[in-house]
């Protein structure tokens, strides 16, 4: 059960992290201009985020991996989340974002629960 929570928190990560591939998704993704200094950015963010589909995907298989994975899944979802509330709850392609990471609270919980428990 925890390597299929490990993969789903995968697969969260799997769409930004695909930007850095086809940088039109940051069009789609988060409603900016793939060519200007912010799509750059974001380009740059799709290859941070392919580090957490490699993390995640590592401590699926690989239980050693599993705290220091579940630290960085909780700095990425959370994070996320804190800012996104912080900058009021925008409308709009980051509320989408917003959405997925609340329901990845779920298999973080669960991995990071049982990466810990000892």
């Amino acid at each position: 059960m925890a390597k299929g929570a490990w993969l789903a928190l995968a697969a969260v990560h799997a769409a930004p992290a695909a930007v850095l591939f086809a940088p039109s998704l940051v069009q789609s993704l988060y409603d900016v201009s793939p060519g200007g200094a912010g799509g750059i950015l974001l380009v740059h963010h799709g290859a941070l985020f392919l580090a957490l589909v490699v993390v995640a995907m590592f401590a699926a298989f690989d239980p050693a991996a599993r705290p220091l994975g579940s630290i960085v899944m909780a700095v990425s979802v959370v994070g996320f989340l804190v800012v996104y509330a912080r900058a009021g709850m925008p409308v709009g392609a980051l509320r989408t974002v917003a959405l997925v990471d609340l329901a990845a609270l779920a298999p973080l919980a669960f991995v990071a629960f049982h990466a810990w428990r000892g």
